[in-house]
């Protein structure tokens, strides 16, 4: 849901749903501040809804559906006269809209034993499907499996090199036999190769077409007759919106698909086809796509997503980011927290805590993923000048090893050719420096705050040390 755009841009992250969670946000504050609600009162703050779902591209049938479901549990004498009537309106509103993206977290289907699962990749051309292919496999092999890719996109031009990229960033093996051959053969020899080579799951990239033909889908059609695939999944931009609605629904129907994938969610989309798919075609979405890394592959969970769009945060998404990116092995992060505590964390450490909280989607990317953070991040964005952090990172790679290691080194001398470096005026370079070793005691004042068990949270040695200016 959220996208680094980098440090170009003034506000490093945003939410597709942005538009919609602050309009929701202020149906529900105005639900909140009434002790009485009356039938009324719930009609015209689920008007408001209705009008905001629709404007974020939510499918009309799905938003009329989804109001009376709300209206219906809502006017009861249950909710209306209870202690707390308008945060029971808003908790029907939460269920109501899990419920609408399917309420269970659903997981590619694996076939039983050693058996191999094939999965079928399918969708439109500009989708992103050849790069989530290749995240599919690698979230895969991440749990064992030993995938092979296949390159059955014999139109396209490059098609073919650019699987072969994204396989090796991956670390995943490519079958690929040219371009001139049938894609339906090229399926069936890679079955064949998986075999003899102990590949346990085979996924095939097929090709994609500006629009849905007739050519394509018996293109699809005759893969299917040809080998048997476990699993086709549908790969469509959620910037389409309710084209990307149109999309699934037509795959469907015409070659069967078992989940769908939704890339592009870090641009600029309304959001609305998450909502509209699975009430619409009835298929789970299995996967949200929101950058080019792996962990930007996140798994689809409707409670999250809900959570998220309402306001709620998404704590649980934000742990199993920084599970899965922060890559400080144990001993390396105890050797940084016991340095913190005796206020020797070095410029070296500065880096690596960069590099942790960037993967992380930068400090407003966590921060937005908290409980009630939604209307503080216009604030948060405007405090978080990313243009300054990038400076400060910049200072640092002019540094040599031995003067990020050892900061005293550090006279005029040095810190002129450190700014020439960054770019910077010395005077930056004195300001850093300065506030960097404040940082430094003030750690060292403050041990209690690092280290221990309790000081290893999801941040691993990041600590405050984060921004030190």
């Amino acid at each position: 849901m959220y996208r680094h755009v980098g440090t170009g841009e003034k506000g490093v992250v945003r939410m597709a749903f942005e538009s919609l969670t602050d309009k929701l946000q202020n149906v529900f504050k105005n639900l909140r501040s009434k002790g009485r609600l009356t039938e009324e009162d719930v009609k015209i703050a689920l008007k408001e809804v209705k009008m905001a779902l629709l404007e974020a591209d939510v499918n009309f049938k799905v938003v009329r559906q989804f109001v009376k479901s709300v209206e219906e549990r809502a006017v009861g004498s249950d909710v209306l006269n209870g202690l707390n009537p308008g945060q029971m309106v808003i908790k029907i509103v939460n269920e109501e809209m899990v419920s609408l993206m399917g309420s269970e977290t659903t997981e590619i289907q694996m076939q039983p034993g050693k058996s191999i699962t094939v999965i079928m990749m399918c969708g439109l051309q500009g989708a992103g499907k050849t790069t989530t292919t290749a995240k599919i496999a690698g979230k895969l092999k991440l749990k064992g499996k030993k995938p092979l890719l296949v390159a059955c996109d014999v139109y396209r031009p490059a098609a073919i090199k650019q699987l072969q990229i994204n396989g090796e960033k991956q670390q995943v093996d490519v079958f690929s036999m040219g371009e001139n051959h049938k894609p339906a053969d090229i399926a069936l020899a890679a079955l064949e190769h998986a075999r003899k080579n102990g590949h346990n799951v085979v996924i095939l990239d097929t090709a994609g077409r500006l629009h849905i033909d007739e050519e394509m889908m018996a293109e699809l059609v005759d893969i299917k007759d040809s080998v048997e695939v476990h699993q086709t999944l549908l790969v469509v931009d959620a910037m389409t919106g309710q084209d990307a609605v149109n999309v699934a629904k037509d795959f469907d129907e015409k070659v069967g698909i078992d989940g769908v994938i939704l890339s592009k969610m870090d641009g600029d989309s309304r959001g609305g086809a998450a909502l509209s798919i699975k009430a619409v075609t009835g298929k789970p979405i299995l996967y949200i796509g929101m950058g080019e890394k792996l962990s930007d592959l996140e798994q689809f969970y409707p409670d999250r997503m809900a959570n998220r769009i309402l306001g709620m945060g998404d704590v649980l998404t934000l742990i199993e980011k920084a599970q899965q990116n922060l890559d400080l092995d144990e001993e390396k992060e105890k050797e940084m927290a016991a340095r913190m505590k005796k206020g020797k964390f070095d410029f070296e450490d500065y880096l690596e805590s960069m590099k942790q909280m960037r993967n992380m989607g930068g400090l407003s990317g966590i921060l937005s993923m908290l409980p009630g953070m939604g209307k503080q991040m216009a604030d948060i964005e405007s405090a978080v000048d990313e243009k300054q952090l990038a400076r400060m990172e910049a200072i640092v790679l002019s540094m040599t090893p031995q003067e990020r290691q050892n900061p005293k080194l550090l006279n005029p001398s040095r810190k002129g050719r450190i700014a020439k470096g960054a770019g910077v005026d010395i005077a930056v370079v004195n300001r850093f420096v300065k506030q960097f070793e404040q940082s430094q005691k003030m750690m060292k004042q403050l041990p209690g705050m690092m280290g221990g068990k309790k000081g290893r949270g999801m941040f691993g040695g990041m600590g405050g040390m984060k921004f030190p200016f």
